[in-house]
């Protein structure tokens, strides 16, 4: 048996001695090992490099986690997180774990040859580079402990026989050193971080990504101190136009944390299954139904609540963010108009003025998009080019705004503090000043349970497909009531045209209800016939804790599994 491929743990304390070594004897002086490696600071920051790529991030990546949520359609499929059916071998689990513990034990490399470069580098740059390996590593741990709870925890190298040993360490014993880790990336990482060609995670990073590792813990007061420095220092700010913001290859005044893609250096993710198939895509997935009756009128209710909505056209009068997210139909997208109506058997190609074939309905293409829907976020003209090079955002100020909201109100300490950052984010989405309130559906007098539900609700549509609602969803304990019905799409063509079309009711027939806890009921459409179900979800409450991979458990006998598992 190869215990390495059996432990990602066991595996990383031996092959994280080495940076590029291809044999374990002897290495010649040029090439780079855990011997003659980490001896200058351009060495030693290349090696920091390796925690921006993405695979240390890849929860963060391609909608990863938002897969798993109420924000996702695909086809027929329906992933194992949301149907309560991982286990001990659940691929993501493992990928998780191993990635995770992979920067973490390079950070820790990283922060141990500093050390040893004390006597060669000046202090200030060794207090940086401790600093940002620090940064990540508090990043690393605080996703491990959200996830699993209880985690192994080192901070040095360490040897076989101590990879043996390793046990589970209280996670509130390890959110301590999480903090301190934090703590030393806020006091030594400068303002701005652009010393090399990356551009590297500063102090306002540290802040931020502190506070959001304390959400993910319910830390309230914590949250609260850490976005109130942000906000007082006022170096960042929302860009003025949300629909642009996503569109943006450059670091913009909202961006806190980001890692950035690249076409020139082939670093891009492929865009053809978010694409409609009128113009070359595969359509394979789609925000839901459940996203698209989420967002409020422009008069600030919900959708069942509010006289402005119409079924026929769910678009119409809604916050700008829903047309900035999903395409809306009979508009362009790309250089085409977009259309899923079964009557539109062409569209127009707005680029050429001509009038092409509409792939885009499934009253001529099979496989249409299976709710009528599109992302729109983020699409730029590279994604004809199936080679997208939008950059990875993981925090931004908005989140900040809102991360300080949300601490305020679980604190009870509701003021109009609370009432300007809710608002400051939703207005610029109106694209107007928070003040003008005639302008936009400013947020006014709550309690604090509807402040919640508002703020829940204000969360889900700014940060829709930006990997942030499966977290929210796990920190709230609110999988169970978001997954718990089935999802929903459109009728096969025959019963479309005869229960929709010919009755002229299309695309809704009906207005969907929205519960008291803010999550759309779409199942009265499905009831009465008006449209199909595509995958049942039921989450199983274990899942609230992620299986440590079975690979560990097998090998390491100090290692309990999670309960459930």
């Amino acid at each position: 048996m190869n215990i390495f491929k059996k432990s990602p743990i066991l595996y990383l304390a031996v092959s994280l001695f080495f940076t590029s070594c291809a044999k374990l004897d002897l290495v010649p002086p040029s090439e780079g090992s855990s011997e003659n490696w980490y001896t200058d600071q351009t060495e030693i920051e290349m090696s920091l490099n390796d925690l921006y790529r993405t695979y240390v991030w890849n929860l963060e990546v391609n909608f990863q986690t938002d897969r798993w949520t109420d924000d996702w359609a695909q086809r027929l499929v329906v992933y194992e997180y949301s149907a309560g059916a991982i286990t001990s071998e659940w691929a993501e689990s493992e990928d998780t774990w191993l990635n995770t513990y992979k920067g973490i034990s390079r950070a820790n490399r990283i922060m141990e040859s500093l050390e040893r470069a004390a006597e060669t580098l000046p202090e200030e740059v060794i207090n940086r580079l401790r600093a940002e390996a620090a940064f990540f590593r508090a990043n690393f741990y605080g996703r491990l402990i959200t996830l699993y709870g209880d985690v192994p925890f080192f901070k040095q190298t360490i040897s076989i026989e101590e990879a043996f040993a390793l046990g589970r360490h209280d996670a509130k014993e390890i959110l301590k050193e999480v903090y301190a880790d934090f703590d030393y990336a806020i006091e030594n990482l400068p303002e701005e971080n652009n010393a090399s060609e990356v551009n590297r995670v500063n102090k306002g990073a540290a802040i931020a990504m502190k506070a959001r590792v304390a959400l993910w813990m319910s830390d309230w007061e914590v949250v609260k101190e850490e976005t109130q420095k942000l906000m007082a220092s006022e170096k960042y700010a929302l860009h003025s136009d949300y629909e642009r913001y996503f569109q943006s290859k450059k670091a913009e005044s909202e961006t806190i944390f980001s890692i950035p893609r690249s076409r020139d250096l082939s670093i891009v993710w492929s865009s053809k299954n978010f694409m409609p198939r009128t113009i070359g895509g595969n359509a394979v997935a789609q925000p839901s139904w459940e996203l698209l009756a989420i967002y409020p009128c422009t008069d600030g209710l919900l959708i069942d609540e509010s006289p402005l909505f119409n079924p026929k056209d769910p678009f119409e009068n809604r916050d700008p963010r829903l047309a900035a997210t999903i395409v809306e139909f009979g508009s362009e997208f790309l250089g085409v108009i977009y259309d899923p109506d079964p009557r539109a058997e062409r569209v127009l190609n707005v680029n050429t003025g001509q009038m092409v074939e509409n792939k885009d309905t499934k009253g001529y293409t099979q496989h249409a998009s299976y709710n009528g829907l599109q992302l729109r976020k983020y699409a730029d003209q590279n994604w004809l080019t199936y080679q997208a090079d939008n950059p990875v955002i993981i925090m931004r100020y908005a989140d900040v705004l809102l991360m300080y909201a949300e601490a305020k109100i679980e604190l009870n300490d509701v003021d109009q503090s609370v009432y300007d950052a809710i608002n400051e984010v939703r207005a610029r989405a109106y694209g107007v000043g928070v003040g003008e309130v005639s302008q936009y559906p400013a947020i006014v007098e709550k309690n604090q349970s509807e402040l919640r539900k508002v703020l829940r609700i204000e969360r889900r549509i700014e940060f829709a497909w930006e990997q942030r609602r499966f977290w929210d969803l796990h920190r709230w304990k609110e999988f169970e009531n978001a997954l718990a019905r089935p999802y929903y799409g459109l009728l096969p063509i025959t019963e479309m045209k005869s229960k929709l079309i010919n009755t002229d009711l299309w695309f809704w027939p009906i207005t969907p209800t929205v519960d008291e806890n803010g999550y759309p009921n779409l199942d009265e459409l499905y009831t009465k016939g008006y449209s199909s179900k595509l995958g049942d979800r039921k989450f199983d409450a274990k899942q609230y804790l992620w299986p440590i991979p079975n690979k560990e458990i097998l090998i390491n006998d100090n290692l309990e599994q999670n309960p459930g598992y």
